[in-house]
């Protein structure tokens, strides 16, 4: 589902994924209210959504799709590249943020990565997120001691690597990762892989060079 109050970016996005194998948009809409209502009578599995939209903004809508549709995956789709509203945003838990300059095969690989359980952030978002951790002083050092093979995934999934990725590239099965993942997520007191991501660079647990 897109959402978004400009019709020539609903018609763009259309125009960039309509030849996409295994894609398919379910529906247009502009702005969060009208996303909400979709929502509770259609199951969607990927949301494309501008912050700026009049009645229900995208950071909000963010926010309520993660209360009540946890499973479903939101991607940021914007102008926006301050560094307060990044941070909003991975406070809402986005799974991704895409600037709105970018091309067909960026946003397909969004789509894919967070479809998958991944994660996505724009090379120039993950500048501002490591900005932002730097000044940030209220996130959680205290926690249970990380096993070697739990740094190794934390490493890939920082480094956006899916789940299926990661059980390939250590030859695992997906089941190992995705538990390994949920003893990290506890042992580091986070509910979120975006919140997980945050937490492993300001303890330098992990290297990100965007």
């Amino acid at each position: 589902m897109v959402a978004d109050d400009h019709q020539v970016v609903q018609d763009g996005i259309k125009l960039l994924l309509r030849k996409v194998a295994h894609f398919e948009i379910v529906a247009t809409v502009n702005n969060g209210e009208e996303a909400l209502a979709f929502l509770q009578n259609h199951t969607v599995d990927v949301l494309l959504t501008d912050i700026s939209m009049p009645k229900m903004d995208g950071l909000t809508l963010t926010k309520q799709v993660k209360e009540h549709y946890p499973d479903m995956k939101v991607i940021i789709l914007s102008m926006h590249n301050e560094t307060s509203i990044v941070q909003d945003a991975i406070s809402a838990e986005a799974d991704g943020y895409v600037l709105k300059n970018t091309g067909r095969k960026e946003l397909e690989e969004a789509i894919v990565k967070v479809s998958d359980g991944g994660i996505y952030y724009s090379a120039e978002i993950v500048k501002i997120i490591m900005k932002g951790i730097q000044q940030d002083k209220k996130i959680e050092t205290n926690t249970k001691p990380l096993s070697d093979r739990e740094i190794e995934i934390l490493q890939l999934v920082c480094d956006e690597l899916t789940t299926n990725e990661i059980a390939d590239k250590l030859f695992l099965s997906p089941k190992t990762v995705e538990t390994h993942r949920k003893n990290i997520l506890k042992k580091t007191n986070n509910k979120s892989i975006v919140g997980l991501i945050k937490f492993a660079i300001a303890n330098q647990l992990v290297d990100l060079n965007p």
